[in-house]
């Protein structure tokens, strides 16, 4: 697989954990990098707590949303990469309909590992809110 399909994959495990609810792995992800948000910076098992923390979860184990990554573009340079894309968060919570409730970019930066390329650095801006009532514990 080339540097840029295991760049994607990673960015997609992301967006796949934190829609199956499985906030454990989006920390193995952060294990070596810091995931950095409005609510500050944090690593490993730091990332695990704070989704746990702020992320409604719903009887199915999940937030009920889908986050659809797109306009990845990605530069690679020997075992180092960036990456910047555009991330919109869609959810369905009982009871409300299909709706957006958030849209912003990630500045990403990567480094290749024995295991493969990991995340060094995510960060996430949040540029469109919308009605988040429903997914986060506190409003940002």
């Amino acid at each position: 697989m080339d540097d840029y399909r295991a760049l994607e994959n990673l960015i997609a495990s992301y967006a796949a954990l934190v829609d199956a609810g499985d906030f454990d792995g989006v920390g193995v992800l952060f294990a070596d990098g810091a995931f950095v948000g409005s609510g500050g910076a944090f690593r490993g098992a730091e990332v695990t707590r704070m989704l746990r923390d702020t992320v409604i979860v719903y009887d199915d184990g999940t937030p009920r949303t889908k986050h659809v990554t797109t306009n990845i573009a990605l530069e690679v340079s020997g075992d180092t990469a960036s990456g910047r894309a555009y991330f919109t968060v869609l959810q369905a919570a009982p009871g409300l309909p299909l709706q957006t409730i958030a849209a912003g970019r990630y500045a990403d930066r990567f480094t290749r590992t024995a295991h493969g390329w990991r995340f060094t650095e995510r960060r996430a801006t949040v540029d469109l809110v919308g009605d988040v009532g429903h997914h986060l514990r506190t409003r940002p």
